[in-house]
């Protein structure tokens, strides 16, 4: 049941197989909650991976569930020690979506729907500021840096000459008009979008305006997948102050078919590096313009 994958989806097949545990002794969360005294939103986040599990607990839950198999108990106990190891964001310090960085980190593929801003592991230093400085007017600059730091460390999947990250994006037009620090750095970036599609693991589609209606007006969402089939996909839905992050089969397929429907009314790559360089092209023009009025 171990494999070399980082603390969260450790966390999350352990906290899988005591609920399976927990499922074949028959007892409800809040059994088990009652006989060990403790909260049933303690059993249930436990089970979710949302929380560490120290070996105590692990021990505990398997003497109630009556778990004779040593070596299972053995291997649980194990899994419970390395899900309790710090990631490399922890080195960050307070990292507010430590979870779905955890997931990021040991995913395989992303699938990626962006209707505001570009893709968060496309983005370049400067642009990445100028976005987390907008969202967060009042945090101080060091706080700022430190999610451009987190932001430009997470890119490092992208560029792994041995397990790169798949990654799929479709990006609304807004995205790509949307003035995000100055027209010299939007220009930049969509210059760098475009090098970064030509990867043969990064797909990039623009969704411009004129294609109407689509089913991801409703938001941004990610579809983060895994190469153990052990672990199922997880969908991420990001919040202000809590994300939310759904992993039943009909949650995953749903937002998958809504995927498929996007990237097929997306301009293909071909078409997209175009469209994306016409507007990159646009924000130099106006750069280059208030350059010289400027000087005027």
């Amino acid at each position: 049941m171990t494999s070399n994958v980082g603390p969260t989806v450790r966390r999350r097949r352990l906290g899988q197989e005591l609920r399976r545990l927990r499922q074949e002794k028959g007892m409800t969360a809040e059994e088990v909650a009652e006989e060990l005294m403790v909260s049933q939103s303690k059993i249930s986040r436990l089970e979710n991976g949302r929380r560490s599990i120290s070996q105590r607990d692990v021990r505990d839950l398997c003497r109630t569930y009556k778990v004779e198999d040593k070596a299972l108990v053995d291997s649980l106990m194990q899994m419970a020690k390395e899900s309790r190891q710090q990631g490399w964001w922890n080195a960050f310090g307070d990292v507010p979506y430590s979870v779905y960085i955890g997931f990021e980190t040991d995913a395989a593929s992303l699938r990626v729907y962006e209707p505001q801003v570009l893709p968060g592991l496309l983005q370049t230093p400067e642009y990445a500021e100028a976005v987390i400085s907008g969202a967060l007017p009042e945090a101080p600059q060091d706080q700022i840096a430190q999610r451009v730091q987190v932001r430009l460390r997470r890119q490092e999947r992208i560029t792994d000459p041995l397990s790169p990250l798949r990654l799929w994006a479709v990006v609304d037009e807004a995205a790509m008009r949307r003035v995000v620090g100055n027209s010299k750095i939007m220009s930049d970036q969509l210059d760098y979008l475009v090098r970064m599609s030509h990867e043969p693991h990064v797909t990039v589609q623009a969704l411009p305006f004129d294609m109407g209606s689509h089913p991801g007006m409703s938001g941004q969402f990610t579809i983060l997948e895994f190469s153990d089939e052990s672990d199922t996909s997880v969908v991420y839905l990001e919040g202000v102050t809590s994300d939310l992050y759904l992993e039943k089969l009909s949650d995953v397929q749903s937002y998958s078919m809504m995927y498929e429907h996007l990237r097929a009314q997306a301009l293909n790559a071909d078409q997209s590096r175009q469209f994306i360089t016409e507007v990159a092209q646009e924000h130099a023009r106006r750069h280059a313009e208030s350059e010289a009025n400027q000087t005027d």
